[in-house]
């Protein structure tokens, strides 16, 4: 007579749950390394700043009137690169035989471009979204603007005498602080 053992085989179900368990890493180790080599340009910064050749002195007027000139550059985001592209522009203007101020062309109330408007005396920058007032040094003519903040300035350097470089940034808007973009 034969006896039949009511007990389940626990050393074929240890030896399975073994097996499961080693399986599910071996495919979530390689999947999870796939999935942090797609992911990782959106963790890089961005467009760093850096300075950008834009021009030389002898193209800027002596008397300070304010030039606009585009930045072209690399541009990359999370996963292509697009070579010299428009990123954005500044107003180039003399305040010394070899100093320049840079001033970005957007507006920190809203992003709106601004322009630059020869016809009244001296010269001043003007925001048509808003109709807001700057001064050539990028300053609020009117204390009552919308703007939270005077133009922002660029860092520039003269190099080899001659050529005019900007450490071009992106700035945020509607803030009383500058605050640069990533």
């Amino acid at each position: 007579m034969e006896i039949h053992s009511q007990t389940p085989n626990r050393r074929g179900f240890v030896a399975k749950l073994i097996t499961l368990v080693l399986g599910a890493v071996a495919l979530l180790v390689p999947a999870a390394v796939g999935i942090v080599a797609f992911l990782n340009p959106l963790r890089q910064k961005g467009r760093a700043s850096r300075f950008i050749k834009l021009t030389s002195l002898a193209t800027l007027p002596e008397d300070g009137t304010p030039r606009k000139f585009p930045v072209i550059a690399d541009r990359t985001d999370a996963w292509n690169r697009f070579p010299n592209e428009p990123i954005g522009a500044v107003f180039l203007r003399r305040v010394g035989k070899d100093k320049v101020r840079a001033l970005h062309v957007v507006c920190p109330h809203a992003g709106c471009s601004i322009v630059y408007d020869g016809s009244s005396g001296g010269g001043k920058f003007f925001c048509p979204c808003h109709a807001a007032s700057f001064g050539l040094a990028g300053e609020r003519l009117d204390k009552t603007s919308p703007s939270p903040r005077d133009m922002d300035t660029l860092e520039v350097e003269i190099r080899n005498g001659a050529e005019v470089w900007v450490k071009f940034r992106d700035f945020q808007t509607g803030t009383s602080k500058k605050v640069a973009q990533a």
